[in-house]
């Protein structure tokens, strides 16, 4: 139970709920009330659809490419690490995302779907957290179901989101992701030193 609460504590880090919701009210401003709700269901469902395809193709798009177990976590975590520094350092995902809309018209995939709550990171976590060599197949599933969790949370406060926003503000919804940066760099280093772990206990023990 302990190990399923962290999980979905880390994947609410990852993905940032919050952090999408000011992103979302941006996309969808020129938009009417019931559009705006199909927005946050369809943009939610294309986001799972992205964290799945990952899930089940990810890791063996990168054995194909003969990657190594340990080369996985290492770059894996690497790539999370300098991502949670631009949430940790950056403006912050609400704003950097904000300022990528151009077409005002076509926002579900890009960017609600992708980057807001489908992130490079939130890919990469996924992919890290399912992989074949450490966890089995009931690991993985249970993994899933969370990551599922997690985005109908996000659909939710995006549904809720002009509530969400007053009560927080712009200025409490940058700390949050800001916090969520923090605990993300964690595991990013987490995962790097496992990775260095294994691969020098193999090879120079």
């Amino acid at each position: 139970m302990v190990e399923i609460v962290t999980t979905i504590l880390f994947l609410i880090a990852v993905i940032d709920p919050i952090g999408s919701v000011p992103v979302y009210l941006e996309a969808t401003k020129h938009l009417d009330t019931a559009h705006k709700r199909l927005v946050a269901i369809k943009g939610s469902g294309w986001a799972f659809i992205i964290f799945l395809f990952f899930i089940v193709i990810g890791q063996l798009i990168l054995e194909g490419m003969a990657i190594s177990l340990e080369a996985f976590q290492i770059s894996g975590g690497v790539i999370l690490f300098l991502f949670s520094l631009t949430m940790v350092f950056g403006d912050g995902k609400p704003e950097r995302e904000k300022s990528q809309i151009k077409d005002y018209n076509h926002v579900t995939v890009f960017p609600v779907a992708i980057p807001s709550i489908a992130s490079p990171g939130a890919i990469m976590a996924v992919v890290l957290m399912t992989d074949n060599h450490i966890y089995t197949i009931k690991e993985q599933a249970l993994t899933t179901l969370l990551v599922l969790v997690v985005v109908v949370l996000t659909c939710v406060l995006l549904l809720l989101a002009n509530g969400v926003q007053k009560r927080i503000g712009d200025y409490g919804i940058t700390v949050i992701s800001k916090i969520m940066g923090l605990i993300l760099a964690s595991y990013a280093t987490q995962a790097i030193l496992s990775g260095l772990g294994t691969y020098f206990l193999k090879y120079h023990n």
